[in-house]
């Protein structure tokens, strides 16, 4: 290719063109930092670790641009090549929302048999690695470029870097709010991706056009992204189910709702976990929230109740069903789960729901109540705001005497370190030894703790000095004074032989969760490794023995 000067493409004359492309290429950077984000959330959480791997790779990729960019800017100052490559990060980007979640899965999919401690932590960086460092590289190389064309002398030379540095600023800055509070939450992250995208696309293309240079690498790059444009959207995160009724997104989450024959399910992510279910028919779900239900009845009264992480209000039907004339007020962080819960799962419409953060919501709150149900994840990880001793202390001044606290752990993970120790630790030095009892969820990955403060009946009426058959005929008879309903109180039998009493820690305990330490993030995620390992641990066996067509027939 012919080496061109920048006097030779008139669009440059100017120099607005080139603050024009800077403010752009900003917009493209953070635009796709944001889309990130969104892409890696649905397969492996939006937890500080995973934001960590995204921030890190995309820092790597523009440190290197720059100083590659400078190299090639002071070696060949061509700008023909510098548009090339913002050209080419385009359409780079454009095939994210198309190709991206393809290489995710291959990524997971070859990591999982093959390594066994921090899967999630690999694959997020290998998968960010692969689909965003390369775009984010070229668009590295674009500021030396500029500054390239853009000086004229030495002695403007600060001024023009500053005003290069003030427009990929202010783009960045719009980069940032755009996707976050308009095109994400209305229309997608794939969308997202294609907007910014062909934004900075447009720089390219108007510039090659004005010089009548490169018109075929110009005509196929509009084909790529009208390509990548019309067949996308067509493919959600999970492309491989059949039944659902609902996948989009929200400020927060990404959100999926199945429909099953026998239920209706809520999912914040395509591989772990159920946030809501809603049964078709009346009775238990066979979840998590059935054993919750035994909160009411530990309580010395059952007249009200506050469910933080209302979600699609599944503990709230539960309770309306057993607990007719109980008072519940639900607080919910994301508005479009509220919205779900109208749609797709039949949440009591005469239940308030506060769109709110539930910390902050108790801080705002004086009110108080029997019981207190406490569900709320952030994707597969619980906030850590909600998960310290500050926090769980405000609870506990919601909780009238005698009142009861629920908290649901989705992770069963025991032993040193972990962080079911670490919430339990956490939870018995605010409420004190004798009034924190766990009942593990049978068939599930999720353990109900259940705090009581102190009433007229002292800690959970006595029944940590009784045997598992008294606690049993204590919790159903309480359970059929509160309910009347038979089926329940059995229930509630089989729940009083699964409770265990959690000890005190040590004061001083390095266990002991606090607004300042609270690393629930990285025990959370050496959870899920562990319960990864569990799952894959047979087909890593296979693959051993048996190699790659082993493997293969024994997914088929």
């Amino acid at each position: 290719m012919r080496k061109t000067t920048a006097d030779e493409r008139p669009i440059l004359r100017s120099k607005i063109f080139l603050y024009v492309t800077e403010f752009f290429s900003g917009m493209a950077v953070m635009s796709a930092e944001l889309g990130a984000s969104r892409l890696l959330a649905p397969y492996f959480s939006s937890s500080q670790i995973v934001w960590t791997i995204i921030i890190g790779t995309i820092m790597i990729a523009l440190a290197l641009g720059a100083v590659f960019g400078g190299r090639w800017a002071d070696r060949n100052p061509d700008p023909d090549r510098l548009y090339l490559r913002i050209l080419a990060a385009a359409v780079w980007i454009s095939l994210i929302p198309l190709v991206g979640k393809y290489v995710i899965l291959l990524v997971s999919g070859l990591l999982i048999v093959t390594v066994s401690t921090n899967f999630l932590v690999i694959a997020a960086f290998i998968s960010c690695m692969l689909i965003f460092v390369p775009p984010l590289f070229l668009l590295g190389t674009v500021t030396p470029g500029l500054n390239k064309f853009a000086t004229d002398s030495l002695e403007d030379n600060a001024s023009v870097v500053g005003r290069l540095s003030a427009c990929n600023t202010v783009g960045s800055i719009l980069g940032t709010f755009l996707p976050t509070f308009v095109t994400i939450p209305s229309v997608g992250t794939f969308v997202t991706f294609l907007i910014f995208s062909g934004l900075l696309l447009l720089l390219p293309l108007i510039y090659f056009l004005s010089s009548h240079a490169m018109r075929a690498v110009s005509v196929a790059a509009v084909v790529v992204f009208v390509a990548s444009g019309l067949f996308s959207p067509m493919t959600g995160f999970a492309f491989w189910e059949r039944n659902l009724a609902y996948e989009g997104e929200s400020i927060y989450n990404y959100l999926q709702v199945k429909n099953l024959s026998d239920r209706t399910i809520l999912s914040t992510n395509v591989l772990f976990g159920v946030q809501s279910v809603t049964m078709k028919t009346d009775g238990l779900t066979g979840m998590y929230y059935d054993t919750a239900l035994a909160a009411p009845s530990l309580a010395d009264n059952a007249d009200s109740a506050l469910i933080l992480g209302m979600g699609t209000g599944t503990y709230a039907r539960q309770l309306r069903r057993y607990y007719p004339n109980m008072r519940i007020q639900g607080v919910e962080i994301d508005r479009k789960i509220t919205d779900l819960a109208g749609r797709y799962f039949d949440e009591p419409n005469d239940i308030p729901v506060s769109t709110y953060d539930g910390r902050a919501w108790l801080a705002a709150s004086r009110d108080t109540y029997d019981v207190i149900m406490v569900d709320a994840y952030q994707d597969i990880t619980i906030p850590f705001q909600m998960s310290s001793t500050e926090f769980f202390t405000m609870v506990k001044k919601h909780l009238n005497p005698g009142g009861v606290m629920v908290v649901n752990m989705n992770m069963i993970s025991d032993g040193e370190g972990s962080i079911n120790e670490a919430l339990q630790a956490t939870i018995a030095s605010v409420f004190k030894e004798g009034n924190v009892i766990t009942a593990d969820v049978p068939g599930t990955t999720n353990r109900e703790l259940f705090a009581k403060t102190i009433g007229d009946d002292k800690a959970f009426r006595g029944t940590s000095s009784l045997s598992k058959d008294s606690k049993a005929a204590a919790l159903r008879a309480m359970t059929v004074i509160n309910t009347h309903d038979t089926d329940l109180a059995m229930f509630m039998t089989d729940v009083a032989h699964r409770f265990r009493q959690v000890p005190e820690p040590a004061a001083g305990s390095d266990l002991i969760l606090t607004d300042d330490k609270a690393p629930v993030e990285v025990l959370g995620m050496k959870a899920i490794d562990q319960l990864i390992a569990e799952e894959a641990g047979p087909y890593r066996q296979i693959l051993k023995e048996q190699g790659i067509g082993g493997l293969m027939k024994s997914v088929q």
